[in-house]
């Protein structure tokens, strides 16, 4: 487990605006509680709580990943009106101490899914 530090900050703040993604036509999740998490020099990830998502639409998979600043991820494909987003969705069950806020929320690649839209 790596700390996030100056050679590598993390910041996770509440969003005051409306976060919704969209995939097949359809707003897959939808939230005014969205957490915004900033990474190094990555672009910002939305994290999303379940309850304000269509969790009817995923299906969890069996794909993992680790994170050495953020503990293991897993994934689910969204699956909705004859379309399929593989490992779309990624979520930190048990995350390290330094950003349990983002616990059981979910996050969406910006590549695997119509829109996400902040605002």
């Amino acid at each position: 487990m790596k700390q996030p530090g100056p050679d590598h900050p993390i910041t996770i703040e509440r969003m005051d605006t409306r976060v919704h993604v969209r995939f097949a036509g359809r707003i897959v999740a939808d939230t005014t509680r969205a957490l915004a998490l900033r990474e190094a020099s990555y672009p910002v990830v939305y994290y999303i709580p379940r309850a304000d998502a269509d969790m009817s639409l995923m299906k969890a998979t069996r794909h993992s990943t680790h994170c050495p600043y953020k503990g293991d991820a897993s994934y689910f494909t969204i699956v909705a009106d004859g379309r399929e987003a593989e490992n779309a969705v990624w979520s930190y069950e048990q995350p390290f101490p330094a950003v349990t806020e983002i616990k059981e929320y979910l996050a969406f690649y910006p590549n695997r899914v119509d829109a996400i839209e902040v605002g």
